[in-house]
């Protein structure tokens, strides 16, 4: 599990359908052949280590259906090891399981702040609301605005200097996650033998 809170911006040095191999610092510390790091938001297994880079094996299905396959020798990803038990939640719950792909509208700075523009997948944009929850390449961040498939996002200056949101332009493809709440929400709504329903009968008995 991680929380969208990116410790260090790493460089790639290869990536294939097979493997990736990251160069860092800070995320190579304390970290043993099995543990989980995020890239770009991809929850991958550490399978080599060394004092300035890890390997780790990419399955061809994870590399397909991610913007992992948009990466090439010199990249820069945003990398988060997986939270500690004692860990506080900094973002939000991220699972490292990317839903799908976006594409980057436009960046354009705004009084100081950056405004993030991301096109969606109809099927990942019904998941999303406006002051809700997203991971963008790993990155929990706040939804300002929402038209359609289309999200706005107000990117803090912290956020976009110490992230690789700094490098992306307009065309650019992001790795997408979504509110795992949300999901979970519509999974319990719309199981058969579900015995609650929320219809206005719900809403007014509840103070709504």
């Amino acid at each position: 599990m991680f929380t969208g809170i990116i410790e260090e911006v790493g460089k790639v040095l290869n990536v294939s359908e097979k493997k990736a191999v990251i160069e860092c610092r800070l995320v190579s510390e304390n970290t043993k052949i099995g543990d989980s790091i995020a890239v770009n938001g991809v929850c991958l297994t550490v399978t080599n280590i060394t004092a300035n880079s890890f390997t780790a094996d990419v399955s061809p299905e994870t590399f397909m259906v991610t913007a992992l396959n948009e990466l090439k020798p010199g990249s820069s990803v945003n990398l988060e090891r997986a939270m500690p038990a004692e860990g506080r939640f900094g973002g939000h719950i991220v699972a490292g399981h990317v839903d799908g792909i976006g594409k980057v509208g436009n960046v354009s700075p705004n009084n100081g702040f950056f405004d993030l523009a991301i096109e969606l997948n109809p099927r990942e944009a019904r998941y999303v609301v406006k002051k809700g929850s997203i991971a963008i390449n790993g990155v929990s961040l706040t939804v300002a605005d929402i038209s359609g498939n289309a999200v706005k996002i107000a990117v803090i200056p912290h956020t976009f200097r110490n992230t690789s949101l700094r490098e992306l332009q307009t065309g650019n493809y992001v790795n997408v996650e979504v509110d795992i709440l949300a999901k979970y929400v519509e999974k319990f709504l719309s199981t058969s033998d579900n015995k609650s329903r929320i219809d206005m009968d719900f809403l007014k008995r509840n103070g709504f």
